[in-house]
């Protein structure tokens, strides 16, 4: 590992982490197709330059798939590396301190959309790998590369291809840096994920919108009938009120609940500066970790319909829809659940109204055996550099592709170098510089270190054929 690498490389390496992180990859909106492409390909344009032999952006039916091979390593482990560059809408716009794609540091952190989620971290990997290149362009170990564009959008690309060609997840081990450390100084590798339900509810209770002066008091209003339905489906106390949603919910052992009980946690600190809230929400008889990270939620996202403008307008809207979703945690099935979505809504609907549930996306929630001998030299490369080692814990958010990345057997070290309060999906989403140098020197020596080490287990190695359940 070139030791001086990130303090000589600096600058140049804010430069292109710049360039990355000002192309508008969106990816649920259609507008910024080409921008989505413009990200992929410089994904491969840099996977090039780092010497890698294969790099291909595969086509499909939504935006590419990078795959990319760095030089073979005879006798050495094969690892995979995971990661997405397309990103969320930086909607509202207005609360941005700095344009969301003009990336600028202020304090020490890099302000940007994709700073944190996960471009930041992407690039982090990339350099990383290109910290550990001999003097022959060859890395310490096998690499293989794949990264998605429609992680944040819910595409089936990466679903497609893996399904298709199950061999691309052969490898001894497969690397996400796509969460956080548990708090500053903090790093963390995460047992579990939860899964996602993404669905549009929509409403309709009139042909055409109408005058709510001659029509109000008889006329059915879709927004108003909307929201009830949404009111009905969560109560004031967090409780979800979809009939069995919590049935096949398998509760964090008592093991899990030790050790949650022993990190640290300031509530003050974590209301203001991480929910900047007034107060904390949710099932009260459970504790903060347990909310959000082994029970099911229930969150509205947005609600469309009537009137929105500036100014006035009295109609009574004829249809609405709201964007909602459902986080799924271990014991819980997306097709389930949607069903259960459907049946709750239906029930909910009045006669006059016509309903629909429709999915968007989503995907089952993970959970990681993190005994495999890969997450030792993880924590030995974390103590090198941190000086602790990475502390288990869950994650609320979802990876939904975390399953298939694991088809072949292989463990899949679910970390990152984000901290708690980078603000992912808000405005002002950032990714403090001090954390991208430590965690290129962090992931250099697991590199290093796993490719001596990895290279002893490689026949020992579930294939293909015999798959291990490690996620």
């Amino acid at each position: 590992m070139d030791i001086d690498f990130v303090a000589r490389e600096q600058d140049r390496l804010l430069r292109e982490l710049t360039e990355f992180l000002s192309i508008p990859s969106v990816s649920t909106l259609p507008e910024h197709a080409a921008d989505c492409r413009r990200a992929a390909e410089w994904l491969g344009d840099e996977l090039h330059r780092l010497g890698c032999p294969v790099v291909h952006l595969i086509e499909g039916s939504g935006h590419p798939v990078v795959w990319a091979e760095g030089p073979e390593v005879p006798g050495r482990a094969t690892l995979l590396i995971y990661g997405h560059y397309d990103v969320q809408p930086p909607d509202p716009l207005d609360e941005w301190s700095s344009p969301p794609f003009d990336p600028t540091i202020r304090d020490d952190r890099l302000y940007a959309r994709g700073a944190a989620d996960d471009k930041g971290q992407v690039f982090c990997l990339l350099k990383a790998y290109e910290a550990t290149l001999d003097a022959d362009r060859r890395p310490p170990l096998n690499v293989h590369f794949i990264f998605e564009g429609e992680e944040e959008s819910g595409g089936r690309m990466i679903y497609d291809l893996l399904r298709s060609e199950p061999e691309r997840t052969r490898a001894d081990a497969v690397l996400v840096c796509d969460t956080a450390y548990y708090a500053p100084g903090w790093p963390a590798v995460h047992t579990a994920l939860r899964g996602m339900c993404y669905a549009e509810i929509s409403v309709r209770t009139l042909q055409r919108d109408l005058h709510s002066g001659t029509y109000g008091g008889v006329a059915p209003n879709a927004l108003e009938t909307l929201v009830r339905i949404l009111s009905q489906l969560k109560d004031e106390d967090g409780k979800i009120r979809i009939p069995k949603i919590y049935k096949s919910v398998e509760p964090p052992t008592k093991q899990e609940l030790k050790t949650w009980k022993k990190l640290p946690f300031e509530k003050d600190r974590y209301l203001h500066h991480e929910v900047t809230a007034r107060a904390l929400t949710g099932l009260k008889d459970y504790s903060t970790f347990e909310r959000v990270w082994a029970l099911p939620t229930l969150e509205i996202h947005g609600i469309r319909g009537g009137f929105v403008g500036d100014g006035a307008k009295t109609v009574i809207p004829a249809h609405a829809t709201a964007k909602v979703s459902l986080r799924l945690v271990p014991g819980q099935r997306l097709e389930k659940v949607s069903r259960q979505l459907e049946r709750a809504v239906a029930a909910l609907a009045p006669k006059y109204a016509d309903v629909e549930v429709k999915l968007l996306h989503g995907g089952d929630p993970v959970q990681v055996d993190v005994n495999h001998p890969a997450f030792d030299v993880l924590d030995q490369a974390f103590e090198a550099v941190i000086g602790r080692k990475a502390v288990r814990v869950r994650a609320g958010g979802s990876i939904p592709i975390v399953p298939q990345l694991g088809l072949a057997g292989a463990p899949v070290l679910l970390t990152g170098i984000g901290l708690p309060d980078d603000g992912l999906h808000s405005p002002n989403e950032k990714l403090d510089l001090p954390q991208l140098w430590s965690g290129i020197e962090v992931f250099a020596r697991f590199f290093e270190m796993f490719g001596e080490r990895g290279a002893v287990r490689q026949e020992a190695e579930p294939s293909l054929e015999e798959p291990a359940e490690a996620v």
